[in-house]
């Protein structure tokens, strides 16, 4: 090993176990964490050695909506092993090896959306909840959302996750409502 690269190992050995502390993917997964340790998932992924140092290795893009990592230690989701999860957006998914998403839907009690055509989507709201952005002071609404689904990408695969957002409240209508005028 160079002087350099040495070098940089001792610089970055510090920070890998708090950053691999940080991050609790069976939980995001499952919907049992918020927005800011999603946001730390991002910033994580986001940066190749950071992703290394959580446990997450860079797989080869097969769907371009989707950036998959296989876990260095497989993982228990939803009663369910895997080694393998994508990010999608706000989504943090695990895919499992079912080739029938029905069952686990079921088993997690969500809504179909969509099942037809040999796409699968269910759904249910977790948490909606008021909060306060941390940066604006702005009120906003934190959602998080259960969803099981089946891509083209992936036959025989499942993906299981959750998204987590946050919203704008919806505008309420301050404006009186317009009156008929009785002109004669």
């Amino acid at each position: 090993m160079t002087l350099p690269a040495r070098i940089a190992l001792l610089i970055l050995l510090p920070a890998l176990p708090a950053a691999a502390a940080g991050v609790d993917i069976p939980a995001l997964v499952e919907c049992r964490q918020g927005i800011a340790e999603h946001a730390a998932l991002g910033a994580a992924t986001a940066d190749p050695l950071k992703a290394v140092a959580l446990g997450l290795q860079p797989m080869p893009q097969q769907n371009q909506f989707m950036t998959e990592f296989r876990l260095a230690n497989p993982a228990t989701v939803f009663g369910r092993q895997t080694d393998h999860i994508a990010l999608a957006g706000a989504s943090v998914m695990a895919v499992l090896d079912l080739d029938d998403p029905r069952p686990l839907a079921g088993e997690l009690k969500l809504e179909t959306a969509y099942d037809a055509d040999g796409k699968f989507m269910a759904g249910r709201e977790v948490v909606s909840r008021d909060t306060t952005d941390p940066k604006t002071g702005e009120p906003m609404i934190e959602s998080i959302i259960l969803s099981v689904s089946t891509v083209r990408s992936h036959p025989g695969q499942t993906l299981a996750g959750c998204t987590y957002s946050l919203d704008l409240p919806a505008e309420e209508a301050t404006a009186p409502a317009p009156t008929a005028s009785a002109e004669g």
